[in-house]
């Protein structure tokens, strides 16, 4: 990755924290866990990756992103406001009489979301039916998926795995967010994940494991990933749970959590410091 990409992602991503901390702050609480998580991913895919359009957010032909763990959407809104789907000041709104930006993504609502954040474990069937319809009607067209390590607890996300490593859906690329913790607690204490990368394996997929947090290594996995054909892909990303809001980092309850506006900025001055700018 060369030196001004890298550049770009890392000031994209860290203005996708400040959205998302003032977003959350501006109701008052919110999933800020799960959201900070995949931050670098969303820089990732909606700044040089996807196929997507803001002046035309439902073209037929443009990648998609199915969120299938809904409580990151405060991310993801902040992702799409910077990208220009919609104004910053929505972004105020989060959650509130009216908004245009429920707590969990809806594709009626928001423009760019491209499919409503349900239960969790459905996403990603949701994702593989999305795949197929892209390659039934022969487009170059991917569809990507973002599912939760305590969501992979669900059936239903191993019945869809079973399903797409049968019919080949290779353009497919899903991304499991492996933060370790879900609303309840550690993962490990709920029910512990067992070999992760070679379940998945098992099921026909295309795998790789990495740091969700560096960029070398989600370009590097994405583009080991389109050169294989006739298998889905997924890319297991070890990440921290808040990472970039410091007051949640290492905190075991922090799947949602309370943010005055104060403490907005106080966390935003902390990253501004941490990463020097």
């Amino acid at each position: 990755m060369n030196s001004e990409l890298l550049k770009s992602l890392k000031d994209a991503a860290f203005e996708i924290r400040c959205r998302t901390i003032r977003e959350i702050a501006s109701f008052g609480s919110g999933h800020i866990g799960g959201s900070m998580s995949i931050v670098e991913l969303l820089s990732y895919l909606y700044f040089h990756e996807m196929d997507v359009d803001p002046s035309d957010p439902g073209k037929a032909d443009r990648d998609r992103l199915v969120v299938s763990k809904g409580h990151s959407g405060p991310a993801v809104y902040a992702a799409l406001s910077l990208k220009g789907f919609f104004p910053e000041s929505w972004l105020s709104t989060l959650n509130q009489g009216g908004t245009r930006l429920p707590s969990h993504c809806d594709m009626t609502k928001t423009p760019g979301i491209d499919f409503t954040g349900g239960s969790l474990g459905q996403g990603l069937s949701a994702a593989i039916g999305i795949a197929l319809g892209q390659r039934l009607r022969k487009m170059e067209a991917r569809t990507f998926a973002i599912i939760g390590d305590g969501e992979a607890q669900e059936g239903q996300v191993y019945e869809a795995a079973e399903a797409a490593g049968a019919w080949g859906v290779d353009n497919l690329f899903a991304f499991l967010d492996q933060n370790g913790q879900q609303l309840d607690g550690y993962t490990s204490d709920i029910i512990p994940s067992v070999s992760t990368v070679e379940r998945w394996r098992s099921f026909g997929w295309d795998v790789y494991e990495i740091s969700g947090h560096d960029y070398a290594q989600i370009e590097d996995a994405i583009e080991k990933a389109k050169a294989v054909k006739g298998k889905p892909h997924m890319i297991v990303m070890n990440t921290i749970k808040s990472y970039g809001y410091i007051p949640g980092e290492g905190v075991k309850a922090n799947h949602s959590m309370a943010i005055t506006k104060e403490g907005a900025k106080e966390a935003i001055e902390a990253l501004r410091e941490r990463e020097g700018r």
